[in-house]
């Protein structure tokens, strides 16, 4: 990576979306002990807020920063030269296209590659943002993953609260409290609903976990 592309990112990282998310917002964090140390790993998400990427990304240790790369739609970050620029080179993204262009393409080659290459993935298994702090069904691209690397760590992370933060279509943060929850990570089984019912496990056991306020009451 160039070196000022480099500098640049950790910058951002170390100093202005920390601030924003442990400062701003107040981030509490549990169980951080139970993210990757390294790579191949994957990291699965809920997706409120555009916050979730930015919040992902600072629970890991900065000397980690080159491994992280949050897995991304290509036609919404990359619809111009500088959004595709700062995407890729200071958030890390690998865009991948959620609509094939033939049936033979396959999206998630992307991410194949980078596992390939020891990288830690962040992944948002609904697709796309959802209302604030309601969950969607998920899909099942990241089975296909597991299943081709049933030996890399599956790990979920449960966060409320930024949906509320920063909401799908709104450009002003306000600062609400958010709770981020470390699951334990899973690994592939053998057979794609199993592991799809395992992942909705998890994740209905991290939610019943987190306290959950009325944001109406505020």
């Amino acid at each position: 990576m160039n070196f000022i592309i480099k500098c640049l990112r950790y910058l951002f990282f170390a100093i202005f979306v920390r601030f924003i998310i442990f400062v701003l917002i107040g981030a509490k964090v549990r169980n951080r002990e139970k993210l990757p140390k390294e790579g191949p790993a994957v990291i699965v998400a809920n997706h409120n807020s555009h916050l979730d990427t930015l919040m992902l990304v600072s629970l890991f240790k900065l000397k980690l920063l080159d491994k992280i790369h949050p897995v991304a739609a290509a036609d919404y970050f990359m619809r111009t030269g500088f959004f595709t620029w700062f995407s890729k080179k200071i958030i890390g993204i690998i865009p991948i296209n959620r609509q094939r262009k033939t049936k033979k393409e396959n999206p998630l080659i992307p991410c194949y590659q980078a596992l390939d290459n020891n990288e830690i993935l962040i992944l948002f298994p609904e697709g796309t943002r959802g209302d604030p702090e309601k969950m969607s069904e998920f899909k099942k691209g990241i089975s296909f993953i597991a299943e081709r690397y049933p030996h890399v760590p599956i790990t979920s992370v449960f966060m409320y609260g930024l949906g509320k933060a920063l909401p799908k279509g709104k450009r002003l943060l306000v600062p609400f409290a958010c709770d981020v929850l470390v699951g334990d990570s899973i690994y592939w089984q053998g057979d794609r609903t199993q592991f799809m019912n395992q992942l909705n496990k998890e994740y209905e056991i991290l939610s019943a976990e987190i306290s959950k306020p009325d944001f109406n009451t505020f």
